[in-house]
Order: structure tokens, then sequence, then C-alpha cells
């Protein structure tokens, strides 16, 4: 039976899904129906899917005992993903009232078209009909273009932030949580936080025992809230400034690499004396500053919580060598790598 909507439960944020608390005593317990966008992510849905097949079924036999899952399409033609490897659907859209939720998985910003009518009919339909929708990587960027986003938080990757907010204007998408539940619209932000959602899913229906077994047979330690925030921009460059935003998320992603001011202007259509000005004004301090800032708290956190070399460390953050590491963590922490790293304590 689906449970409908209680329109008294509008505006409490990350309240539980109705079905959710009532898991069946016989039969499946999770049932779920997967759409993937066109250049869909495909670690994502993996990872999603993976955690319900472990939880289906004793050890990892993967029956479909607990849970079922299948990919839904309008026109049954293989989904590719963003990878190049494609999905062959198993099933037609149907009625969405056979699934407990529905999973709109996304992908590509720039080359993933909108789903097609049938899809936001379907959808619809499913959110007429009490099912709770799931965006998972940019499917909450899908829900909302088919209109079911409307006073809902939702989750959405630090990466995508700013397109977000370019697309839908007066959403206040989260970015700061892997993902989040609010009332019957459930999203995260892809990669590993897909397993993370899947987990919360099968927790509820299944059994806290399916999903910690699920996670550990991944080899993912244990099941995270929902609240634990993404990996991104250190807390103390924070701002609202969206040219300061749009430059350290381009900073982030070439973390590793080397990208001067000049070619960061230049993708972001901007002088480089312009960047630098918000820079000044919204940070008290220049893009260098911050990028180099930005390397060094990767540094020192890779230093604490990891096991991998000095030298590897270096190169993964983006910094000559050893040595050149060695010399700016210094200078910005007062202590070397190495004597940071002997000095921190387990549960630093």
């Amino acid at each position: 039976m689906t449970a409908k909507f209680d329109p008294s439960q509008a505006g409490k944020p990350r309240a539980t899904p109705l079905r959710a608390m009532k898991p069946r005593a016989e039969g499946p317990r999770l049932t779920v129906g997967f759409i993937l966008a066109r250049r869909f992510t495909l670690c994502a849905f993996a990872n999603f899917v993976d955690v319900l097949r472990l939880a289906a079924d004793e050890g990892d036999r993967s029956r479909p005992i607990l849970c079922t899952w299948t990919v839904l399409s309008d026109t049954m033609d293989p989904v590719p993903s963003s990878s190049g490897v494609t999905i062959q659907p198993k099933e037609r859209l149907g009625d969405p009232r056979r699934f407990d939720y529905i999973v709109v998985v996304g992908g590509l910003m720039d080359e993933t078209p909108a789903l097609g009518p049938a899809y936001h009919r379907f959808l619809q339909n499913a959110a007429e009909a009490g099912v709770p929708l799931i965006g998972v990587c940019t499917g909450a960027f899908f829900l909302h273009r088919a209109g079911l986003m409307d006073g809902y938080r939702c989750c959405v990757s630090w990466f995508h932030h700013s397109d977000f907010l370019e697309q839908f204007d007066g959403l206040d998408p989260v970015a700061d949580q892997i993902f989040v539940v609010d009332r019957d619209r459930l999203t995260c932000s892809g990669g590993a936080s897909s397993a993370h959602l899947a987990a919360y899913l099968v927790d509820k229906h299944v059994g806290r025992a399916q999903a910690s077994k699920s996670l550990h047979i991944m080899i993912i330690d244990d099941a995270l809230q929902a609240e634990k925030p993404q990996p991104g921009i250190p807390l103390d460059l924070k701002t609202q400034d969206p040219i300061v935003q749009r430059a350290l998320l381009i900073m982030q992603q070439h973390i590793d690499t080397t990208i001067t001011m000049q070619e960061i202007a230049q993708r972001m259509g901007h002088s480089k004396r312009q960047i630098e000005r918000h820079f000044r004004l919204a940070l008290n301090t220049s893009p260098q500053a911050a990028f180099l800032n930005m390397r060094l708290e990767l540094a020192r956190h890779l230093i604490r919580k990891s096991q991998k070399s000095i030298a590897q460390i270096a190169v993964d953050c983006g910094f000559c060598d050893s040595s050149h590491l060695s010399r700016m963590f210094r200078r910005q922490f007062g202590d070397t790598p190495q004597a940071y790293r002997g000095s921190a304590t387990p549960d630093d």
C-alpha cells in the first residue's frame, strides 16, 4: 500500500519518509526503481545498487530477496553513462506505485539533455501517489525541472553548487552535507554518498545489520549520517561572492596540477585584476595565497589521516616535491610535515 504525504508536514526539514518507518513483514522490504539520465554517473548508480544487492541476500549471493531494484525506461534504449559504459533498462515506466522509491541518477551538467515528457509525467504521478523521489548526483536538477522540488531542501555537490544557483533561481541547495532527507524527497551529492543514502534506506526498511554488512563488504567502514560534511573548500575560505566562489572551485578541481591565475581568469571570462580585487574584498587575501592555503590544508589533512608518504602527499597537493611542501608547511603551521605527523594523536 502506498503511503500518502501528509501536507501538515510541509516545511519540516529532514523528516523521515512515512514508508521508511514501516518495514514489510514478508517479501521484499525495499523496492527501488531507477531512472538513468543520459550520461549519468556510473559510480553513483553502482554504489547505490550494490548496497541494495548486498543487503538483499545472505553473504554476497546477490539474490533480490529482501530488496529489489530495476532500471526503468520509456524507450528501453540502452543508456550511456559519462564513462561510456551503457546500461540496458529492464522495465517500462508503468505504475510508479509498485516501488517504495524512485531514484533519478544524473550526470554531466553540460552534456545531459533534459528528461522527456514521459519521464516527467511518471515522476509527477509518483509524487501525487506519495512515492518518495530521490535525486542522486545531479538528479536533483531533473526533479526540479519536473517541478518536484519547490519548497524542498536538496543536496548538491559542492562542485555543482554554483551551476544549481545559476539555473534554479530562488532555491537554496545544500552543498555541505553528503545527503539530505526532506520529507518525501531525498537527495545526495553522488559518488560515495550514494552508498550512504542507500544504506540509510536499507537501515529503515530492512535493518541496521544488513546496512552495515553492505558497507563493510564494499570496504566502507561505517554508515555516515546525512549531516556529514562533503569534502570541499576549507571553512575559512567561505564567501558569498560568486566570482570568488567560482574561482575557488576551479582551484579545488586543479589542486594537484599547475594552473595560473591568468588561466583561471580566462576560464571565468574576467580579468586577473578583477578576480584579485574580489578576493581582497571578500577574503582579505590574494587568489594565490588562497590557493596555497587550500593546498596546505589538504596536505595537513592527508598527513594526519592517511598513511601516504610525504612525497606522495606533496604530489597530490600540487607541490614540486617534498622539500617544497616542507618549506611551505613550516612557514604556515610552524612545524615540518614529519614532525606534525609524529605529534598527531589517533583521534586527531
